[in-house]
C-alpha cells in the first residue's frame, strides 16, 4: 500500500481505516485536496489527494448530522465505505487502535492539526501511549466538529479550547474515545461543566445550578449567568449523546 501509485484500485480496509479517521479529525468543510493533513495521508498511501478528499466526501454522506444540516456529502460510495463507518461508529476506541496500527506499519506518522492536552484531575491523567492517542484523536474529533468554538460562549481563541468529556475519563473506558461523549467548551465553562455548576438539557439547553445564578455579582451575571437557557452551539458531527448528557445531569450537576 506505501509508497507506490494506487489510482484506479479499489480502496482496501486498512485505507479506509486511515480515512475516516482523518474524516472525524478534521471539519468537514476542510475535507480538500489542498489541506495538508489530507496531502500527507494521500501520500502514506500511494493515492493522490484529490482521491483522498472524494473518499472523505462518500463518509460524509453516511453522517446524520451533515444530512440534517442538508449537507450531502458525496454520493457513490461502496458497501466496504458503508460496513467500515458502521463498524467503527460502534467503536471510536478500536477505529484509533487499529489506525495506529496502520501507521505504524507504514512508517507514517502524521502530526496533529490541535495540540494535544491530557484530561484534567489526577484520577484522569493518561500515562501510556494508547491511551495519549485516544485523547488526541477525541480532541481533533471533538473541536472540528464544533469547527474550533465553545459551544456555550461561542469564543475561538484555541488556546482556552477544551475537549470536554461529558461521562469522565475516569468513570467509562468505552466511552472515552467517543466523539459523542465530548462538547467543545472554554476553559471557564469547562470548569462549571466538571463541578456540576452547568449542564445540558436534552434539547442542548444550557442549564446553569442554582449555586450560579443566585449570585449577584455583576461578573457573575454578565460574563455567566446570561447564558442559562440558551442553546448550545450545535457541532457539524457527533452530536453529544442524551444518555451521555442525562448522565451528567444524574451523577454531577447541581439542581440545587
Amino acid at each position: 500500500m506505501h509508497g507506490s501509485s494506487r489510482y484506479g484500485q479499489k480502496w482496501c480496509r486498512d485505507e479506509l481505516i486511515l480515512a475516516l479517521e482523518l474524516y472525524c479529525r478534521i471539519p468537514f468543510s476542510r475535507t480538500k485536496a489542498s489541506n495538508p493533513r489530507v496531502r500527507r495521508v494521500a501520500s502514506a498511501i500511494g493515492r493522490t489527494p484529490a482521491s483522498v478528499a472524494r473518499k472523505l466526501g462518500n463518509f460524509g454522506a453516511f453522517d446524520p448530522e451533515l444530512k440534517k444540516r442538508k449537507i450531502t456529502g458525496l454520493g457513490h460510495g461502496s458497501k466496504l465505505d458503508q460496513a467500515i463507518w458502521t463498524e467503527f461508529n460502534d467503536d471510536w476506541s478500536e477505529l484509533v487502535s487499529q489506525a495506529e496500527a496502520i501507521r505504524l506499519r507504514l512508517k507514517f506518522f502524521d502530526e496533529p492539526d490541535t495540540v494535544w492536552e491530557p484530561p484534567s484531575g489526577p484520577s484522569e491523567r493518561p500515562g501510556t501511549r494508547k491511551q495519549r492517542l485516544h485523547q488526541s484523536f477525541f480532541r481533533d474529533a471533538v473541536l472540528s466538529s464544533y469547527v474550533g468554538r465553545c459551544a456555550v460562549t461561542g469564543i475561538s481563541i484555541g488556546e482556552c479550547l477544551v475537549a470536554s468529556h461529558i461521562v469522565p475519563w475516569s468513570e467509562s473506558v468505552e466511552t472515552r474515545a467517543n466523539p459523542m461523549n465530548g462538547i467543545c467548551l472554554s476553559a471557564t465553562i469547562d470548569c462549571l461543566f466538571d463541578r456540576g455548576l452547568l449542564t445540558f438539557r436534552d434539547d442542548l439547553t444550557v442549564a446553569l445550578s442554582p449555586k450560579i445564578t443566585t449570585i449577584k455579582e455583576e461578573p457573575v451575571q454578565s460574563l455567566v449567568a446570561c447564558y442559562d437557557n440558551r442553546p448550545m452551539l450545535r457541532p457539524e458531527r457527533f452530536l453529544p449523546d442524551r444518555d451521555f448528557l442525562a448522565w451528567h445531569r444524574e451523577h454531577r450537576f447541581h439542581s440545587t
